[in-house]
């Protein structure tokens, strides 16, 4: 009866944090497909949602049960290194219209791939080049509004 009782909870517990991540799935983003760098030709996309902040973006898995976002990246510290079109086994899971976007995560050293349809690019592109230089951050006393 024990086991029985821990199995029930067990799984109450397991379809709460499904359920939960749907929630934060359903609020909304722009639809992408990440992978982390380095990694073989073809493998470890996933896909997901992405959200932007006003200092991060925030990277949900469509897979994954955690709480909150899968990836973070510094908009501060993003830097496109190339983009080039998918490419043979990447197909089985992308179209022809689907432009990948190496990034640099300067802040934390690490390397994306963002599979992007063109407007969701176009919103990526918009979202970093909107950001704030270094020198206005800097410059700016703290507490300071606009």
């Amino acid at each position: 009866m024990i086991v029985l009782s821990i199995l029930v909870a067990l799984l109450a517990a397991l379809v709460a944090a499904f359920v939960y991540r749907l929630v934060v799935l359903r609020r909304g983003g722009t639809a992408a497909i990440l992978r982390c760098l380095p990694n073989d030709a073809g493998l470890g996309w996933r896909h997901g949602i992405i959200r932007y902040g006003e200092e991060t973006l925030q990277f949900f898995k469509l897979s994954s049960l955690r709480p909150g976002p899968d990836s973070r990246i510094s908009r501060q510290g993003i830097e496109i290194a190339g983009r080039r079109s998918p490419q043979d086994t990447e197909f089985d899971i992308m179209t022809d219209d689907i432009v990948i976007v190496s990034v640099r995560d300067d802040d934390s050293e690490r390397a994306f791939e963002f599979a992007l349809d063109r407007g969701s690019l176009t919103a990526f592109l918009s979202w970093i080049e909107s950001r704030p230089s270094g020198r206005s951050l800097r410059g700016r006393p703290p507490g300071m509004g606009d």
